[in-house]
Order: C-alpha cells, then sequence, then structure tokens
C-alpha cells in the first residue's frame, strides 16, 4: 500500500504530544500507539474513539475499509483532498481544522483588557484555564492549556459571541502564553478552525500542518 506524497508528513512525536495534551485538557485517556498512529479511547456519546496519524498511512487506510459504526473518528495530518480519494463512500469529511506552531517570546507578552473586564486565573492540574468575565460576571471567553514535557498545548480558546471583536481572544492567549513563559517553556501547538487561524495567524502562528477529520454519521 503506497501513501501520498504530495503534502508534507507531520513529526510523529509532535502529534502525539499534542494529542496528549488534548487528552489532558479534556480529562480523558492518553493516546496508545495503533495502527501507524495513535488511538484515544475518549468514551462520550458522540465520540467514542478517535484514531489521530501523522500521515496517510496503511494502518489509517485499514481502519477506514473497515470500520463501520458511528461515533469513531479519523483524523490525519493531510490535507481533505489527499485522503477523500481512499475513503468509502460512508466516511464524511468534517469542517477543516489547522494544526499550527509558534516559538514563543522570552518576556511574557502584554495583557490589553477591555474596560468592563476582568481575568481569573485557575490551576486544575494539569489544566490551567484562563477565563475573561464580563462587568454582568459572564464568561466572555475562556481558554486552556497543559504543558507537555517542553510544549504548551492550547485548548478550546473561545469568546462569547455577544463579546467577539473586542479582543478577548488574544487576551486568552497572552494570559495562557504568559503563564507558559512563567513555565521555562517557549514551544505552543494548537489545533484551530478557520475563524481561529485567522485569529492565530495575528499573533505570530504557523500553520504546521492540515487537519482532517472523517466520521460515519450516526
Amino acid at each position: 500500500m503506497t501513501t501520498h506524497s504530495s503534502y508534507q508528513h507531520a513529526d510523529p512525536s509532535l502529534v502525539e504530544t499534542w494529542l496528549k495534551g488534548w487528552s489532558l485538557a479534556k480529562g480523558v485517556s492518553l493516546p496508545v500507539p495503533d495502527h501507524d498512529g495513535f488511538r484515544v479511547d475518549v468514551g462520550w456519546a458522540d465520540q467514542q474513539i478517535r484514531y489521530v496519524f501523522p500521515t496517510i498511512s496503511a494502518g489509517l487506510l485499514h481502519l477506514a475499509q473497515t470500520i463501520t459504526q458511528p461515533y469513531i473518528l479519523l483524523k490525519v495530518c493531510a490535507p481533505a483532498t489527499a485522503i477523500q480519494p481512499h475513503l468509502p463512500p460512508r466516511w464524511v469529511i468534517q469542517p477543516p481544522g489547522f494544526m499550527m506552531t509558534n516559538h514563543l517570546p522570552d518576556s511574557p507578552p502584554r495583557l490589553h483588557l477591555p474596560d468592563g473586564y476582568r481575568l481569573d486565573i485557575q490551576i486544575d492540574t494539569p489544566v490551567l484555564i484562563a477565563t475573561i468575565y464580563s462587568a454582568e460576571e459572564t464568561v466572555a471567553a475562556i481558554g486552556r492549556m497543559v504543558i507537555v514535557d517542553d510544549h504548551i498545548i492550547y485548548d478550546r480558546i473561545a469568546t462569547d459571541p455577544v463579546h467577539q471583536r473586542r479582543g478577548l481572544g488574544s487576551a486568552v492567549m497572552a494570559a495562557l502564553t504568559a503563564q507558559g513563559i512563567s513555565m521555562g517553556k517557549n514551544k505552543g501547538i494548537l489545533v484551530a478552525t478557520p475563524a481561529g487561524k485567522a485569529l492565530y495567524e495575528t499573533l505570530g502562528w504557523q500553520l504546521y500542518s492540515p487537519y482532517t477529520t472523517a466520521v460515519i454519521p450516526a
């Protein structure tokens, strides 16, 4: 079985590092090697298992051919156009993701909060949560980070639609980054949505790899 070679293959160790951080942030089982990639037994109602692959491989293609039940996700660091031709028709490609990396500055970034907002940092080992509250004490923006080896893994950075376009997403990232730098870490990894990718690029993040998800609908 040959693999697709028209894209740059991701480093398996980097993918595993990110996936460990994702698992810790979500409170699920840590990844284990499986079928040329990694498996996480998630156990959620809408996601029982996720397989994550650094590249299109024989193991990934075998799973695509043999899995028939829903709620098992195949994820690969490759563009959708590369993996789609190898999938049986029962698989549906989800909206695109983007694995991104950043070499963080030596000194913490400045935190800019608009008037009427406040920041709270909660350390719930191993997850650190930065929350920005509005003047009404509702959650306006939130994000999480986990340290894995020498990397900071960012997860679930989100701004409430009512409070968007006020720099709150950037403020959450700055707060998390400052915490990571204070721990002596300067390498960041995250997986972004298309909208998130645009924000992170303004903060100096670089695209490392397309990140494609396929699932069998229920």
